[in-house]
């Protein structure tokens, strides 16, 4: 399905299950596509961060990003995630996705070595030359360690590099003055980049994003509960900000699970993406919560506190 021009709405970045020997397992993956479309998403991103695109081999990239086209059907766009550490690299995956029958692409800066803004300009712009996809930057810091700055995403957002930006950054700051020089809530339309799409990833801002005027979120958590992501939209959508406000708060309470693995014990993101892939277990979505090698798994009772937290939050689980 071509991206329209902004994409906005919910566009959750695809959790990969996996089973026990770490080999994508196709089938869950089509039941949780058929999940999130059935919360009425308006998008997939696909081999993104929760995704676990950096454990998986080239050869379960393509997997599971065929898994994903295939079962989504043309029915909303699919986003293929591209991330990797140099230009030549992304451009291989890039190519890969564009015969997969993938509707835009999403690329961070180059990372590993560092590298300064005209790099990373000339990354985006070859990339957007070389494959003819509408193309997103993902502004992830913590792992690239390299801020795009609000001057140079409108600069490649004004000459058509890019057709929009998930801000996963943490930085609310940065997104709001990003927003402004993109000419603020009331003139992006007519500003500097008609059609760029400005995404919160922050599962837990939605609200204040969207007043400040994203068009959309790419949310983790909305794996678990594509639906409440898509009330949460309405709702902003339509200027019931108290109704928008009582969603996220429910949606806030819910994000806990992401610390039921105890920090003593295992990384933040390993506790997170499996927090995810359990809750996604215990509703009868996917078979099994493995995360990939070498991240630890959730014991016993990290996942009973996230079946609880599942309850607490209204959804109903089957194991």
């Amino acid at each position: 399905m071509p991206v329209t021009a902004p994409l906005s709405g919910i566009v959750p970045p695809v959790c990969t299950p996996l089973d026990s020997d770490g080999e994508v397992d196709t089938a869950s993956l089509s039941r949780l596509v058929e999940h999130l479309l059935g919360g009425g998403v308006h998008g997939l991103f696909a081999l993104g961060s929760t995704s676990e695109v950096a454990y998986l081999t080239d050869s379960r990239r393509g997997t599971a990003l065929k898994t994903v086209v295939e079962t989504a059907g043309g029915r909303v766009p699919v986003l293929a995630g591209v991330i990797d550490t140099t230009t030549h690299r992304v451009l291989d995956h890039a190519r890969e996705a564009e015969k997969l029958g993938a509707d835009g692409l999403v690329a961070t800066a180059p990372f590993y070595t560092r590298t300064h803004p005209r790099e990373i300009a000339g990354h985006f712009r070859r990339i957007r030359d070389r494959v003819d996809l509408p193309l997103f930057a993902y502004d992830l810091p913590v792992s690239v360690h390299s801020k795009l700055s609000p001057a140079l995403v409108r600069e490649l957002a004004a000459d058509g590099t890019l057709a929009g930006l998930k801000d996963s950054s943490g930085d609310e700051g940065s997104l709001r003055r990003l927003l402004v020089e993109l000419g603020g809530r009331e003139g992006r339309a007519g500003g500097c980049a008609p059609g760029f799409s400005v995404l919160t990833g922050s599962e837990l801002t939605v609200d204040a994003a969207m007043l400040a005027g994203a068009d959309g979120v790419v949310p983790g958590l909305g794996n678990v509960d594509p639906a409440g992501y898509v009330r949460l939209w309405e709702a902003a959508r339509s200027g019931d900000w108290l109704l928008a406000a009582k969603e996220q708060e429910r949606l806030t309470s819910l994000f806990a699970l992401v610390d039921a693995g105890p920090e003593a014990e295992m990384g933040r993101s390993s506790s997170a993406l499996g927090a995810f892939k359990a809750a996604l277990r215990l509703l009868g979505v996917i078979e099994c919560g493995d995360t990939a090698f070498p991240q630890i798994q959730l014991d016993a009772t990290a996942t009973a506190e996230v079946g609880a937290r599942l309850r607490d939050a209204g959804l109903t689980t089957v194991r």
